[in-house]
């Protein structure tokens, strides 16, 4: 057995990175790649595994198995011992690979007569990209210092592969990050964009894995990280987070950036050859592992904690990333793994849309994706690692289809979509002053939801009539501490004022479930949709509702105010809170503060239980807005979030539709106002079977105004209510296909 010394290892990196410089194919190139290995190791056989597809294996080199085998030999992940290192995304070291359990037999290779086997995935910062394997006759249980070795050629490997080494004439296979791609997600945000990419976390490319002066290198690593030292003290300092709790994150989080054994390792790496951003890059994926097989979620987020600084440290030594001044492109879309509201509303209007690996339909980053009219897709798993900043790529959130440099007829077809929908809007403006009277003369009043200041020049620019949903949490969500009474006073009063005498309903604060405040701890809850949330918060934490409606009085100064309470389940929760309004209301009475001109106070229906409520909520409750987003998941016991069960159903099922009609009729009874908010209101012919069946209001997107007023003008009502009745008579599921031909009968093309 050959002991490999620190000088030894460098040695077979620099003669990597002679192999590496030389003018080949990039077949050829691996090609000598494992000759090199194989006579560095003094072993028979070495072979480089990469993927050909997510789950299969492909033998594309060698040196000592049979020439014929290569790109023959193939093996779904998880097979054979090479499939199994490819799985798990760790070594194996087998003095008697045959012996082993799971060891596979590949006849073509002429790999029998090999006894010993070593094996180390071929991957960068957790993307796996193949498995790189040495064997030999004898039985030799390969050493440390030996797997050390393997483990930096093939991490080296990971890196060339990233900069297209083994690309071109033979190539073993394809370039990176130059072939389209399609991503199929989850509509969050619905719209459609061209752009170019703008990576959030851009992805650092080492250049220069390997390094001659280790001497040099461990200089500029440790300047690096007194940089980054400096950086994380100024993170502290410039904090005003006062939670003890909160603190010793990112006390931990620079205890991390002192760390000695940390630093002592990426040494190490540097004396055996690596470059220090290589050395970095070798301790990040060792965590990014660790992270993914640690079960506790406190060593996973303090792993993560050393991924971050990682990735800082990284960018430091490199140059890379957004801290570089680099422009962003004219018409950015936005790619991340994940993104907080803040940081969102950082980028503002400038973004054209948001592609997420993460994320949800309710997340923040959703929200206000809502709030900022920006096509949003989530659950886009690869994105981030596929794209390059500057790449062209189409955003369908209508479909929930990305396509990342997408071929030149799709782009056509994409470019043509958008110029219909432009042409569309361009009819809908035309009737932005029009009321949304059918045919049988009911008029609908359209109202708009909203969640920040941006929201409000699209009142008057998209016809709506008022505001029927402002989001009081977005003010909560983007900050590190709660907002004082007198911040949010004067943003309400601004939102007030900028409705000019249009009615504007605040609701208030809807935390819990997915919407979590960065400064409230969170309860690990079996099923948060269902659990400590919106009205049940501001019960149980009386002093923030407080603060929070004597806000709002003070806004009206002196004007109408409208106030709603969320995801009220039962009768006394809505008579609980509304006696705390009014017992403010008379606390401002006797403080002598400016009141209100008039008051209403309106209850959020999203839980089937409230439509079965006393008659007494619906005569003391002012307005109802129904709720559609939770209601409907709620009613068919189908998670919004959940994409195998949530399209199952639809909006215009007959038992949904039939609900909708049963809560009319009870608020119709007590002549109370009643409107339906939520994402469906904004769909055309969803609007109009609503309308159908009896509601006046509908809350939506301000984009969704103008679509859905044009087509109202066009339809009557009594028609579609019959259509709706005759499709219930027949026992249909859903209304949908009896109203589609109905339409397409009159010639209206949704």
């Amino acid at each position: 057995m050959v002991e490999k010394t620190d000088s030894e290892s460098r040695k077979l990196l620099g003669r990597l990175r002679d192999t590496l410089a030389e003018d080949s194919a990039g077949q050829e190139r691996l090609d000598r790649i494992t000759h090199l290995i194989a006579d560095s190791m003094q072993t028979e056989v070495c072979s480089i595994y990469l993927f050909r597809d997510q789950g299969t294996l492909e033998l594309c080199a060698t040196e000592g198995l049979n020439a014929e085998a290569v790109h023959q030999t193939r093996m779904r992940i998880g097979e054979g011992l090479v499939g199994r290192i490819a799985k798990i995304g760790r070594p194996i070291n087998a003095a008697n690979a045959p012996a082993e359990r799971g060891f596979r037999y590949m006849p073509e290779t002429g790999e029998e007569i090999y006894t010993s086997l070593l094996g180390v995935p071929i991957q960068r910062l957790g993307e796996k990209l193949g498995v790189l394997v040495v064997q030999s006759k004898d039985e030799r249980h390969y050493s440390e210092d030996e797997v050390y070795a393997l483990e930096v050629v093939a991490m080296v490997l990971a890196e060339m592969t990233e900069l297209g080494a083994f690309v071109g004439e033979g190539a073993a296979m394809g370039a990176r990050h130059q072939h389209p791609v399609m991503f199929r997600g989850t509509v969050a945000q619905e719209g459609t964009a061209e752009g170019q990419v703008w990576l959030h976390d851009p992805r650092v490319v080492v250049t220069n894995p390997i390094a001659e002066d280790p001497e040099s290198e461990t200089r500029r690593l440790t300047e690096g990280v007194e940089a980054l030292r400096v950086s994380v003290n100024q993170l502290l300092s410039n904090s005003d987070l006062t939670d003890a709790e909160e603190r010793g994150v990112l006390e931990a989080y620079r205890m991390f950036a002192n760390s000695r054994s940390w630093i002592r390792k990426m040494e190490e790496d540097i004396g055996r050859g690596l470059s220090a951003e290589a050395a970095v890059e070798k301790q990040q994926s060792l965590a990014r592992a660790r992270m993914q097989s640690v079960p506790d979620p406190y060593l996973r987020e303090r792993l993560h904690d050393l991924d971050d600084l990682s990735n800082r440290l990284l960018r430091i030594l490199t140059g890379q990333g957004r801290e570089t001044g680099s422009e962003m492109p004219r018409n950015p879309i936005l790619i991340a793994r994940n993104i907080g509201p803040g940081e969102l509303l950082d980028y503002g209007r400038s973004l054209r849309g948001v592609v997420l690996e993460q994320g949800s339909v309710g997340s923040h980053a959703a929200i206000v994706a809502r709030a900022l009219a920006i096509p949003l897709v989530v659950h886009c798993e690869g994105a981030a690692t596929e794209a390059l900043t500057g790449d062209p790529i189409l955003i369908d959130g209508e479909q929930g289809v990305v396509h990342l440099r997408p071929e030149d007829s799709i782009a056509a077809a994409f470019r043509d979509k958008i110029a219909m929908q432009a042409k569309a809007q361009e009819r809908y403006a035309d009737l932005r002053d029009q009321p949304a009277t059918t045919l049988c003369g009911t008029t609908i009043a359209l109202m708009m939801n909203a969640g920040l200041m941006a929201d409000l020049p699209s009142l008057q620019g998209s016809g709506a009539e008022g505001v029927g949903l402002f989001r009081t949490e977005l003010q909560f969500l983007t900050r590190n501490k709660v907002p004082r009474r007198g911040e949010l006073a004067a943003l309400y009063q601004r939102v007030i004022k900028a409705a000019s005498g249009r009615r504007v309903i605040f609701r208030t604060l809807d935390i819990g479930s997915d919407k979590v405040l960065p400064y409230m701890k969170r309860d690990d809850e079996p099923n948060p949709a269902l659990g400590w949330r919106a009205i049940r918060v501001g019960l149980d934490k009386p002093g923030v509702m407080r603060m929070q409606l004597q806000a709002l009085i003070r806004a009206a100064d002196g004007g109408p105010l409208n106030v709603m309470f969320p995801f009220v389940a039962q009768f006394e929760e809505f008579r609980d809170a509304r006696d705390r309004l009014l017992q403010e209301i008379e606390r401002e009475r006797r403080l002598g503060h400016v009141l209100p001109s008039s008051l209403e106070i309106g209850a959020m229906l999203e839980t089937p239980s409230l439509a079965f409520a006393p008659r007494q909520f619906f005569e003391e409750a002012d307005f109802i807005s129904i709720g559609g987003n939770d209601l409907k998941q709620f009613f068919f016991a189908a998670d919004r979030e959940n994409e195998r069960v949530r399209k199952r159903y639809d909006t215009l099922n007959v038992s949904f539709l039939t609900f909708l009609e049963q809560i009319v009729r009870r608020c119709d009874a007590t002549k109370t106002p009643v409107s339906f908010c939520g994402e469906d209101a904004g769909r055309p012919i969803e609007a109009m079977c609503f309308a159908a069946m009896g509601l006046r209001t509908l809350s939506m997107r301000p984009a969704s105004i103008g679509p859905v007023k044009h087509l109202l003008r066009r339809v009557d009502l009594g028609k579609v209510r019959e259509i709706i009745d005759e499709a219930r008579a027949e026992g249909a599921q859903t209304v949908r296909p009896a109203v589609r031909a109905y339409l397409a009968a009159e010639g209206w093309a949704i």
